[in-house]
């Protein structure tokens, strides 16, 4: 079985999206699941230097490598992704104290990205950036699991209301 790596992820974007442009539904949903790969970062940054253990470096690195992938789909749309300093996250008070807090937060934000990247899965037309969301909602499965154990047959899928509305309660 052969690995995605980043490079991979980006030309496979580059290749796919070559003259195709997707319609602004599917960018609407890009433009989320970009802000929710900057609030996970942003999240496993903070846990990191919280000393919370486990394999958050691993799981960042994902998180920065979807970002890449998505950013570059957009940018070959035509369409900015938003960037780190574009957004101001907010933690509930003590998110970050104990290692309790960091996985109630961190399995959190990883439903939250799993059911937006369910959700964007059923609901893109277009296949290069679908293609992708299937692939990187598999790693926020995996990511879940960090933090508690994976229980559901058949996760929820968010609508794009729902993950905007979730994804408004992590940005002040």
């Amino acid at each position: 079985m052969q690995t995605l790596t980043r490079a991979g992820l980006l030309r496979l974007g580059a290749a796919a999206t070559l003259g195709v442009v997707p319609p602004d539904s599917d960018l609407a949903y890009a433009r989320l699941l970009v802000a929710t790969e900057l609030l996970t970062d942003d999240f496993y940054s903070h846990a990191l230097a919280a000393g919370a253990p486990g394999p958050l470096h691993e799981a960042r690195a994902n998180e920065r490598a979807h970002y890449a992938g998505l950013a570059a789909l957009m940018n070959q749309a035509g369409q900015p992704p938003a960037q780190a300093g574009d957004i101001d996250f907010a933690y509930p008070k003590g998110a970050f104290t104990s290692a309790g807090s960091i996985r109630k937060l961190g399995a959190s934000l990883e439903t939250l990205q799993l059911g937006a990247y369910l959700g964007a899965a059923d609901a893109l037309s277009s296949e290069p950036l679908r293609a992708i969301v299937a692939r990187i909602g598999a790693n926020e499965a995996q990511h879940l699991t960090i933090f508690e154990p994976f229980r559901a047959s058949f996760p929820v899928a968010l609508s794009i209301e729902q993950a905007s509305d979730a994804l408004a309660d992590f940005t002040s």
